[in-house]
């Protein structure tokens, strides 16, 4: 019974300990500033890529709201999906790399809802004005990670390199959908593209810090 219990306690540290050394794993480098410039980066990037697909996510929401029975409802829907599933990596890579996301989270279900069905109002190029204007700061922000990460050591987060990279030509995706369903001919379209990007930009500066 003794050596039964013996066996049972080493197998349950030898557990305990694949899932710290995986935890010590994912943040080693090469001594312990630069460790500490990493974790800081890695930090803000799934922070922030959180917070902005699930405000993404509501955009899609908000559209659909108002859209769903127009024929732009299947590629609305469409796009939503990608966003949803680029949100589940995100919320999966919270807890990989042990990040906490931003206090923000119910701000821009809200915020973002908001914006997608407003846009939608008039009508669906406005709601394809609104995925340009937002999905262009998106890419452009995916490749300054890219590009800050490949900088830092590519060797060291190519996984997440590799992830950032797909769901930016996702992004991409759209914005070119969105520019192919008449989304330049959309009311009032560049003060709308002007003041989504003004305030993509902040949620995106916020959200990196807290």
């Amino acid at each position: 019974m003794a050596a039964v219990c013996s066996a049972l306690r080493s197998s349950a540290l030898s557990s305990t300990s694949r899932v710290c050394l995986f935890s010590c794993q994912t943040f080693s480098s090469l001594g312990p500033g630069s460790d500490l410039a990493r974790r800081k980066m890695v930090e803000k990037i799934i922070r922030v890529d959180h917070a902005g697909e699930m405000g993404a996510s509501f955009i899609y929401q908000g559209q659909m709201s108002i859209l769903k029975n127009t024929k732009s409802a299947p590629l609305i829907q469409e796009m939503w999906d990608h966003e949803k599933a680029h949100l589940a990596k995100f919320e999966e890579l919270l807890v990989t790399y042990q990040v906490r996301p931003t206090v923000l989270i119910p701000v821009w279900k809200v915020a973002g809802f908001s914006l997608g069905a407003g846009c939608s109002l008039l009508g669906e190029k406005g709601a394809m004005a609104c995925t340009v204007a937002v999905e262009a700061l998106v890419t452009k922000h995916y490749d300054d990670q890219v590009v800050e990460m490949v900088a830092n050591n590519p060797a060291l987060d190519q996984d997440l390199i590799d992830i950032i990279k797909q769901f930016r030509d996702d992004e991409q995706s759209h914005h070119d959908v969105g520019l192919q369903h008449g989304a330049e001919e959309a009311p009032f379209y560049k003060l709308l593209t002007r003041i989504i990007n003004h305030g993509c930009r902040y949620a995106i500066w916020i959200s990196e810090r807290i």
